[in-house]
């Protein structure tokens, strides 16, 4: 057998590795980008046991210990940071994070290909609009005194709605936000996984008398089940970030006692004032909080048989 000869693995093994070669290359900038701007930078993590200072650099700057993490914890605004950043969280992963895969599977629903792929261009939209149009839109429809549908409101004998000022209506205005911006884009994935289900299931289903709710319930949930699983687990990691940009303009004085979260105490604690060692500490914090939520979540997938993201 030629497989046989010797140095027949070795040149077997040549031809696989001149074979990848154009995989490996497509693989090198995302590999690169990975390492330049995610993992070197996790060096500068040292400062958050120093009192940083620019012009001494990592090696010359004052040691102090946990001093940093100590102040994080003994803050007044710590237990109302986490409190708000935690109701945030969670309002994206009940109404939020259900909002793609229901649109995925509705649209999965609809054979009319004209329909579907007009619905999806006009949901996919919101997507590349800045927050910052985003919020602007809002405010000139909302804005409580000379606001587009205020001014309707008024008009017909209703009362404005304070939607801009109001601490009651930050929460799900922020929520809502997302679900207007993100939905269509996020919906790609589980699209793309229904794409792969075979037809002759939808068939045979049809032939047993299987209505379309039974169909979607025994045919379309089940192959998203996986996807869903691995996009929850990684979004637990994502518990503490909630978008820097997105809050900051939404935030007022009239609604900072529930609009203050990690990422805006960050900016105007730490980068405004300076204080990079402590901005890098509540950035060490937030990142440990994801990285448990993740491990967590991922063992109890693999306890209960389904696959995990490693």
């Amino acid at each position: 057998m030629p497989s046989s000869l010797p140095g027949a693995n070795q040149w077997k093994r040549q031809s696989t590795w001149k074979r990848g070669i154009p995989m490996y290359l497509m693989i090198l900038p995302g590999l690169l980008f990975f390492i330049i701007f995610k993992y070197i930078p996790m060096g500068g993590l040292i400062i958050a046991f120093q009192e940083y200072d620019p012009f001494e650099g990592f090696m010359g700057s004052a040691w102090v210990g946990t001093e940093h993490f100590q102040r994080l914890f003994t803050d007044p605004d710590f237990w109302m940071l986490l409190q708000n950043t935690l109701i945030l969280s969670a309002l994206n992963l009940f109404l939020f994070f259900p909002a793609p895969i229901v649109f995925a599977v509705l649209l999965n629903e609809v054979h009319k290909a004209w329909f579907r792929k007009t619905v999806q261009t006009i949901i996919y939209m919101p997507h590349f609009l800045s927050w910052v149009i985003v919020v602007s839109i809002t405010v000139v429809l909302f804005a409580t005194q000379d606001g587009g549908i205020n001014n309707l409101l008024d008009s017909m004998g209703y009362e404005r709605i304070e939607l801009m000022t109001s601490p009651d209506y930050f929460r799900f205005l922020y929520v809502g936000q997302n679900i207007w911006k993100e939905t269509g884009w996020n919906a790609i994935i589980f699209l793309a996984a229904l794409a792969a289900v075979d037809p002759t299931l939808y068939e045979a289903a049809v032939v047993d008398g299987a209505n379309r709710w039974s169909q979607v319930w025994h045919i379309t949930l089940p192959a998203l089940k996986s996807t869903i699983i691995i996009l929850f687990i990684l979004r637990l990691g994502q518990v503490m970030e909630l978008g820097f940009e997105h809050i900051l303009l939404l935030q007022n004085p009239v609604n900072m006692n529930v609009a203050d979260v990690f990422d805006t105490y960050v900016y105007r604690n730490g980068v405004l004032q300076g204080n990079f060692s402590y901005a890098t500490t509540v950035g060490i914090f937030k990142s440990v909080i994801g990285l448990i939520l993740i491990v967590a979540a991922n063992r109890l997938a693999k306890a209960f048989g389904q696959e995990g993201v490693y």
